[in-house]
């Protein structure tokens, strides 16, 4: 009924602005779906045309193993979202277990093997306001366990597979606490501490729990919580600020294997010994960040994986002597989702490079043969004519070394038009996997696009992602200026055809651009992007708030406040004379829609040239088919309007 009456106001306030915007003769206004654009043209029949066979290329992703070891749960989008799928054998038909019209995160079998089924959640709309289910195998049927309000995010089995941890905002909706619960909703809180907590793993005897509070991508706390009693316990107390990743239990309880920055740059894999009270690093001679790490269920063997330079890079240990074992080469590009088999001799991952979506592998560790459990579709396309990237590496304005990926179109005829792809996060990092988009653009539109990673990027030590921090913000701004240098002096690009693209904070990067290099760029795509610090920090969510003053600074400091202003790309708007396509999903709870809004009435008071797009159904981005492949057709339209003519 809720949902009903949901898209009836959804309709209602569909047609009220259809009304009001007929009365506007100064803007074009449409509406295609839950969409809601202003000045975006008709998509021409052969723009439609041209992106089609791209529009159904899909990947798959790991999700868990069944119980009974034989079969795995997939995640792969179907129709309009990202759903749930059993594949029982390799390169065996996917069927299809979820059929919702949101997209489904999750699907964690329990090991128990009397009770059938697997936790999923999501939400409504983008809201992220997410909700746990299970589904049960044998009827089909799946039940909500959270209340259907606040935000909860998985944990994880416990050992026995009768209860899961999860972590939510329902008690006041700014903390995020960890919770215990068993199938039928009965909920014991475990963390109450404030703060932003998350559950990583169960002890082997089900009694404790790994929780960590996380402050920054700089600062993170380990503690160990105690079912019994609801002890919350820190784990290795220092005065220096550490980041620690992943954590998890030694499978006979004798120590704790964890990833942390501790007196290095990068996040290494460790090892601490609960007798000894003695921390190990089992990573020295690896120079990069330990992303993830798995453990056999017989805690013999021991499996990770590295960002090696943005490349990922697998690792399988044995416990007992730390001795690696020989792998076979896998492909290059991004290794994730690292899970044993409950034989001890499989793992499971996800393999994604830049010329091939993201499929399931498993590797059999004692032949060593790396099998493909999924084989996505490519639409039709010849992954031949897909292009692999080459790094570079430049200097900027005051020679701190930057680096990215550039793709350029196979065909070599250039100048080519460039697009300059900046990331979100900010504490992110472009790594080279596969992006159907970025194919498009270079192998339909002839464009070459340069994937960057500025100062504040993730992967290149915990120095590097300060630089940007606080006061030093618009210094990942000048970066950027570094590389239309770099455009400038090579002779396979066009200097004189350059946009910029980026989503979230890369949005803001995209519009900070502008206004300091309007006269070097002919266009911009900002999608979900901070157009005000000041404003953002103020209406996104309260659970997001502190974490991202961490980042950005905090505005109620008036030094800061008066900062974030000057910086703010809306209140610079006047620098600002090439056209900006501004996308917004309004559920976004990240970066609310407001901060699209009022960059769209900036650059229109100031005579600008705005396309605008807003999702009603979406959220940070948009997840759902159709959406996508409109909002991508219409980025290609403006590209072709703006950016490929001479």
């Amino acid at each position: 009924m809720r949902l009903k009456l949901k898209f009836i106001f959804l309709n209602i306030f569909l047609s009220t602005v259809h009304s009001q915007w007929a009365q506007n003769e100064q803007a074009t206004k449409t509406t295609a779906g839950n969409l809601i654009m202003e000045n975006v043209p008709s998509i021409p029949k052969e723009v439609i045309e041209k992106s089609r066979q791209y529009s159904f290329i899909r990947s798959g992703s790991f999700r868990s193993w069944t119980p009974d070891g034989r079969s795995i749960i997939i995640g792969t989008g179907f129709g309009e979202t990202t759903q749930l799928h059993k594949v029982e054998n390799p390169l065996g038909q996917r069927s299809q277990i979820t059929f919702y019209n949101e997209p489904i995160r999750g699907g964690y079998f329990s090991h128990n093997k009397k009770i059938n089924g697997f936790l999923f959640s999501k939400d409504v709309g983008g809201s992220e306001n997410w909700q746990v289910f299970f589904h049960n195998i044998e009827n089909g049927k799946s039940t909500m366990i959270t209340d259907g309000v606040s935000r909860n995010s998985l944990g994880g089995w416990s050992n026995d597979g009768q209860r899961f941890a999860f972590s939510s905002n329902k008690v006041n909706g700014k903390d995020t606490h960890v919770f215990i619960s068993d199938l039928d909703g009965n909920t014991k809180q475990l963390v109450s501490l404030e703060g932003s907590w998350s559950a990583l793993d169960w002890s082997p005897d089900d009694s404790k729990v790994l929780v960590r509070r996380y402050v920054s991508i700089n600062e993170s706390y380990l503690h160990i919580a105690k079912l019994n009693d609801g002890s919350v316990n820190p784990f290795n107390p220092s005065k220096e600020k550490i980041s620690f990743g992943s954590a998890k239990f030694s499978k006979n309880g004798k120590g704790i294997y964890y990833t942390s920055d501790e007196s290095t740059e990068f996040r290494h894999l460790r090892y601490y010994d609960l007798k000894t009270k003695k921390h190990s690093i089992l990573t020295k001679d690896i120079a990069w960040d330990i992303q993830s790490f798995d453990l056999s269920k017989d805690g013999k063997l021991l499996a990770f994986v590295a960002n090696e330079n943005a490349i990922s890079k697998l690792y399988i240990y044995r416990t007992k002597d730390l001795k690696p074992l020989k792998l076979p080469s896998f492909p290059i590009g991004q290794i994730y989702g690292l899970s044993f088999n409950d034989d001890n001799n499989r793992i499971a991952m996800t393999l994604n490079s830049s010329r091939s979506p993201g499929d399931v592998y498993v590797l059999n560790i004692k032949n060593k043969k790396l099998t493909q459990w999924t084989k996505s579709e490519v639409g039709g396309l010849n992954t031949d004519n897909f292009v692999s990237p080459e790094l570079v590496r430049i200097k900027s304005y005051d020679d701190l070394e930057i680096s990215g990926f550039l793709y350029l179109p196979s065909d070599q005829k250039g100048p080519h038009p460039v697009i300059i792809s900046i990331h979100g996060g900010p504490e992110s990092q472009f790594r080279p996997g596969f992006s159907s988009r970025f194919q498009y653009w270079i192998n339909e539109l002839g464009c070459a696009v340069l994937a960057t990673n500025v100062r504040g990027s993730a992967g290149f030590g915990k120095t590097f992602v300060k630089l940007d921090n606080g006061f030093n913000r618009e210094k990942s701004v000048k970066d950027i200026g570094a590389f239309l240098d770099m455009i400038d002096n090579d002779n396979r690009l066009d200097s004189n055809r350059i946009g910029v693209y980026g989503g979230s904070y890369g949005g803001y990067m995209v519009l900070a651009s502008m206004t300091h290099y309007n006269d070097r760029l002919r266009a911009a795509v900002d999608v979900v992007g901070i157009s005000n610090f000041v404003t953002f920090l103020q209406n996104t969510k309260s659970y997001r708030r502190d974490l991202r003053r961490a980042e950005y600074g905090d505005e109620r400091n008036e030094d800061m406040y008066n900062f974030l202003q000057e910086i703010s790309p809306n209140n610079n708007v006047k620098k600002i004379t090439k056209p900006i396509f501004i996308v917004q999903g309004y559920n976004d709870p990240r970066v609310p829609v407001t901060e699209s809004e009022q960059m769209r009435d900036e650059i229109k008071k100031n005579g600008g040239d705005v396309w605008y797009m807003v999702a009603m159904d979406e959220g940070h981005g948009f997840r759902k088919k159709f959406n996508r492949d409109y909002f991508t057709n219409a980025m290609s339209l403006f590209w072709e309007t703006y950016l490929l003519k001479d």
